[in-house]
């Protein structure tokens, strides 16, 4: 079969891995959530908008001929990475993840591991605090249980709707970040605590770095279970890939 492969992407991973697929002239496909309003120019063509379920990928990964899939999504887009898993195991299209190795405490760092979403906002029950919260706008709503904090959210796009938060400052901003800029912020804004998803890479790491050099806590969201899948850290290993088929395990 003819390589035709599917990037599934949002991600700075995914977006180097897009430029080195169009160097090598390789034919691809990216694909996007479309929650970003003003996403970043890709190299390569770009869809938009989900699939439809498991169903509806599996039909695309046919009717596109697709040979290999690379899931380059945000880790805790856990929905689309195991509609992914499922749907190339049903159609037999071979399947990688490009994603980021998570991140570890250090010397210095005061984190509270909380196991998902709900478990963050429940940290959250104590008296009020400026919260650095680094979870993203589709869980803001969550909370607003714990309407006490003010809180300091940074956001890829401006919100279109008022904030489900009575106490908030918005800065709208992408990374990656760097350590100065987000200790400043820190500073400025009187920051006592922070939230965030475990993410790993790069791109976002810097706040995890401020919050350790000014002693802040942090509640860390481990992130979400998947299923066994091949894995990699690095755009060069997942062109290895592409082209060896060389099993790089999980």
């Amino acid at each position: 079969m003819t390589m035709n492969l599917l990037i599934l992407g949002g991600t700075l991973e995914a977006r180097a891995l897009c430029a080195r697929v169009a160097e090598l002239g390789l034919t691809a496909t990216l694909s996007l959530a479309g929650r970003v309003a003003r996403p970043k120019a890709s190299a390569l063509p770009v869809r938009s908008g989900g699939f439809g379920g498991v169903a509806g990928l599996r039909s695309y990964l046919v009717a596109e001929k697709i040979s290999h899939v690379i899931d380059a999504t945000h880790p805790f887009a856990a929905q689309m990475s195991r509609h992914a898993i499922i749907a190339c195991a049903e159609t037999g299209v071979p399947l990688l993840a490009l994603t980021r190795a998570p991140w570890q405490a250090v010397s210095g760092d005061h984190w509270v591991h909380v196991p998902d979403m709900e478990g963050a906002v429940a940290a959250l029950d104590r008296p009020p605090l400026r919260v650095m919260l680094a979870v993203g706008r589709m869980h803001l709503a969550e909370f607003a249980r714990q309407p006490q904090h003010h809180y300091l959210l940074r956001l890829v796009d401006p919100p279109d709707r008022p904030l489900p938060l009575p106490h908030a400052d918005v800065i709208v901003d992408r990374g990656p970040f760097d350590v100065e800029a987000d200790t400043r912020l820190m500073q400025e804004h009187g920051i006592q605590m922070v939230v965030s998803k475990n993410a790993g890479g790069t791109g976002a790491v810097a706040k995890i770095t401020a919050a350790r050099q000014l002693g802040l806590p942090v509640v860390m969201i481990d992130r979400p279970a998947l299923p066994q899948r091949r894995e990699v850290y690095d755009v060069e290993a997942a062109l290895d890939w592409l082209h060896t088929g060389t099993d790089l395990g999980v």
